[in-house]
């Protein structure tokens, strides 16, 4: 008995159970209809993040199996919902395509696919003068960084001291904080091999955290941005009154803030001016970046904590 498929059907990397890396696999799945306010995007680029490999081990987010992972993007608009009104078809977008804010599940379809649909108020124009891979880079983590500045309410000229400046959203963080937001005073931890590289990104003193602790460290700071989880120790560099934010959750500090994101198309298009004069820089590993059918090895590698900058997915089949 022979069935007709009535849908045209893509490549994309899937899980249909909760597990290590090895529950991966490339299989089919159906081109996504735009929806009103959706476009249909040509992925052209991916980023790996933290929360992909979480959201693969335990069902922390409700969704329906199989699972396409994958939050950030870059591509070509191909199609559109008739109540688009910002993008046209050949526009160069770039975005974090899930709101983890908005009610119901996450999307099943992530943007390890082919095609990818999304609302049009969570994309922007790709900067001209970044390439698919370094656009990809961006969303998820930067959107991370510029909520933990809005959570602790930081002013211009105040000091700062990062946790982690090496990873993928501890780079933005440095030059965020340097380029963007006019701290006084940038300092970052990192280990030994990548202290010049953590200087490089604007860092006024990077601290080798195996050479010296915490609590060696004289100065205390404005305000304390932890990007690996170390709150329970970290703390001790914080002015008194100094907000602390942790991007993990749970903070294993009780003055800390957990601070989520804000995913939009906006918070990206604020910082074009910035990454078009090149005052902010995407950093992409350079063991990758990983082709399409290096999704596994990516994850692998991405589980080891060890990334510097984004680990990015490109080429995809065309």
């Amino acid at each position: 008995m022979s069935h007709k498929v009535d849908r045209k059907m893509q490549k994309a990397w899937l899980y249909e159970e909760y597990g290590p890396c090895e529950v991966l696999k490339v299989g089919d799945f159906p081109l996504p209809t735009p929806q009103h306010n959706q476009l249909l995007v040509h992925v052209r680029a991916a980023a790996l993040n933290p929360i992909d490999s979480k959201r693969r081990q335990r069902p922390i987010f409700p969704s329906d199996f199989p699972v396409i992972p994958g939050c950030d993007m870059a591509g070509v608009v191909v199609g559109k919902g008739s109540g688009v009104t910002k993008f046209d078809v050949g526009d160069e977008v770039y975005g974090n395509i899930q709101d983890f804010n908005a009610k119901g599940q996450l999307k099943q379809l992530g943007t390890l696919a082919q095609y990818i649909a999304v609302e049009e108020s969570l994309v922007a124009l790709k900067p001209t003068n970044l390439s698919f891979e370094e656009a990809a880079s961006l969303p998820l983590a930067v959107q991370t960084a510029i909520e933990g500045f809005i959570a602790a309410g930081f002013k211009e000229g105040q000091t700062v001291f990062i946790v982690g400046g090496a990873g993928g959203v501890g780079t933005l963080v440095v030059q965020l904080a340097k380029y963007y937001y006019g701290a006084s005073l940038v300092a970052a931890t990192t280990s030994t091999p990548k202290v010049d590289f953590v200087k490089s990104l604007g860092a006024d003193i990077v601290i080798d955290y195996t050479k010296t602790k915490y609590e060696d460290i004289q100065e205390k700071y404005d305000f304390l941005y932890d990007t690996i989880g170390d709150t329970k120790n970290s703390f001790v560099v914080a002015k008194d009154d100094a907000p602390i934010i942790d991007i993990t959750w749970p903070p294993f500090h009780p003055r800390a803030v957990y601070s989520s994101l804000t995913v939009c198309g906006d918070n990206l298009e604020k910082l074009r001016p910035y990454l078009e004069s090149g005052k902010i820089k995407p950093v992409i590993d350079p063991t990758g970046p990983y082709s399409f059918m290096e999704v596994i090895k990516a994850f692998q590698y991405l589980e080891t904590g060890r990334a510097r900058g984004k680990v990015v997915i490109s080429p995809f089949p065309t």
